[in-house]
């Protein structure tokens, strides 16, 4: 399978690091952008000074505005916010042939709570949809810092045909065919994240931090299996891996997020001036609308949600979640 050209649909932090990893791994790489500024940046200058300005870009990678130019790549990396998917798949949709995969920004379309590769794959049927989920921040990886990522897919020969294409020393593909346990788990891994913050901004300990993020992971692996995912995959680079980096550094724009809720700030307040999209925002808002729909606990995460939504204050999401009747822990 002819892997060599890559088309990175996005041009943020996480689209211009994939871009700096493909390149590495010495694939062809053009990147689309919709904003003239950010093409002529990536040509002219080989930087990207509002997303990843200390990253100097390797003068090969190629930048675009022009969507049917990225489209014709070998594989497209879909980086774009998860609100945006519909929108540029249906943009992709007739121009593209049958690009190798989708590299989704994991999370769930606010209002019908599909999942963002339920969304490719219904606007562009003739694709072959993957994901790409784990522990990895953009900065780290674009400024090569080892990192290892789960790339999940149903066909076992494409999932190894992908990770060989992306992977190079020290970026690491580990192939899956857990597609749903893996956007679940890069996707509901912010909501914690959020609920990690808060339990920093309140200054609330280490021990209630820890305690969070075990029983986030507890809510996680439920959630994920309710919607068809494997228990196992949970324990991995996409489930466990990646809550335990989202929830453990500022860097997280999620985490940050709820630091800021924790010290007092209003939702509105912490996310204004923001240039990157918090995913867990419109993550929370689905998860707590599919649980209802399915009968599945998640008090954590029905917690993040009232917070962000002004239904209730922080101090009266921690006094309900600490007042809840005990039970086993299995």
């Amino acid at each position: 399978m002819a892997l060599q050209s890559v088309g990175v649909i996005g041009a943020g932090a996480w689209g211009t690091a994939l871009a700096v990893i493909a390149r590495r791994a010495g694939r062809d790489v053009l990147v689309w952008a919709r904003e003239p500024e950010t093409v002529a940046a990536i040509n002219d200058a080989h930087r990207n000074d509002v997303f990843l300005p200390d990253i100097a870009l390797d003068p090969a990678i190629e930048a675009t505005s022009r969507l049917n130019e990225a489209a014709t790549c070998d594989m497209l990396l879909m980086v774009t916010p998860a609100q945006h998917v519909g929108a540029i798949g249906a943009e992709l949709a007739p121009i593209c042939g049958r690009p190798a995969a989708g590299h989704l920004l994991q999370g769930h379309r606010a209002g019908d709570g599909r999942l963002l590769s339920q969304v490719a794959g219904d606007l562009m049927p003739a694709a072959d949809i993957a994901v790409l989920s784990g522990p990895s921040f953009a900065a780290d990886v674009a400024s090569g810092l080892p990192a290892a990522v789960t790339l999940a897919t149903g066909e076992e020969d494409l999932g190894r045909a992908l990770s060989h294409a992306l992977s190079h020393s020290p970026f690491r593909c580990y192939w899956s065919g857990d597609v749903i346990g893996a956007e679940i788990g890069g996707a509901v891994k912010n909501v914690y994240a959020i609920a990690a913050g808060i339990v920093v901004g309140k200054e609330l300990g280490a021990s209630a931090h820890a305690g969070l993020v075990t029983r986030g992971f507890a809510e996680m692996a439920r959630f994920g299996v309710a919607l068809g995912g494997r228990l196992r995959h949970h324990d991995r680079l996409s489930g466990l891996g990646d809550l335990v980096l989202t929830c453990g550094s500022p860097q997280s724009r999620n985490m940050s997020l709820g630091v800021a809720l924790g010290q007092g700030q209003s939702a509105a307040e912490a996310l204004s001036g923001r240039l990157t999209v918090t995913e867990g925002v419109t993550t929370a808002s689905a998860m707590v609308e599919i649980a209802s729909a399915r009968r599945i606990e998640l008090p954590i995460a029905e917690a993040v949600h009232a917070v962000i939504s002004g239904l209730t204050t922080v101090d009266e999401a921690i006094e309900a979640l600490l007042a809840r009747p005990l039970r086993p822990e299995m």
